[in-house]
């Protein structure tokens, strides 16, 4: 108990400490650390996504999205999650199949993770600290070259909107 205790005041201290996303590290779809910094200096998405949501159909979005802008220094990271109805039953294995094959999903994909409740990752601590909390999956977390959350958009905004695709092109610019 007493170790449990030790590191979570640790965690909590390195969690509202943290400046910037690239201050995290969090496994890849294939249980690798993957520290975010490893995209500092692009533009990020971060998107809290599921496979059998009806949001799921913007995986085609948001890789339409990604290859758009790629190669001016665009990045989406996503972060499978279960909190919504169990709509991410999948294992990572089944998950990464599900994106390749189902979407031709080509952006980073973390390992499976909680963005809510009890057990919610530091990241998505660090994410939703001024926004709010998570409502549905895929939600947007737009964030600019230096790690910092500069918008956020709600699930049904989808990610080839002018709204979106217009921060993005906005965020490339500085």
């Amino acid at each position: 108990m007493k170790k449990f205790i030790g590191a979570l005041c640790l965690m909590s201290t390195a969690l509202f400490g943290a400046s910037s996303v690239y201050e995290f590290t969090m496994n890849s779809i294939d249980n690798q650390p993957m520290p975010l910094a490893k995209f500092q200096g692009k533009v990020m998405l971060i998107v809290n996504v599921a496979s059998k949501c009806g949001f799921t159909p913007q995986y085609e979005q948001l890789e339409a999205v990604y290859e758009k802008y790629k190669e001016q220094g665009f990045v989406i990271a996503g972060f499978p999650a279960n909190n919504f109805m169990a709509q991410e039953p999948g294992t990572n294995e089944e998950i990464k199949t599900f994106c390749s094959t189902k979407y031709n999903v080509k952006f980073p994909l973390y390992s499976k993770i909680s963005v809510k409740g009890e057990d919610k990752a530091p990241l998505y601590e660090f994410l939703t600290k001024t926004g709010g909390e998570i409502k549905w999956n895929f939600t947007k977390f737009l964030v600019d070259r230096n790690g910092k959350v500069i918008a956020r958009f709600e699930p049904a905004v989808k990610p080839d909107s002018p709204e979106v695709t217009a921060a993005i092109e906005n965020a490339l610019k500085h």
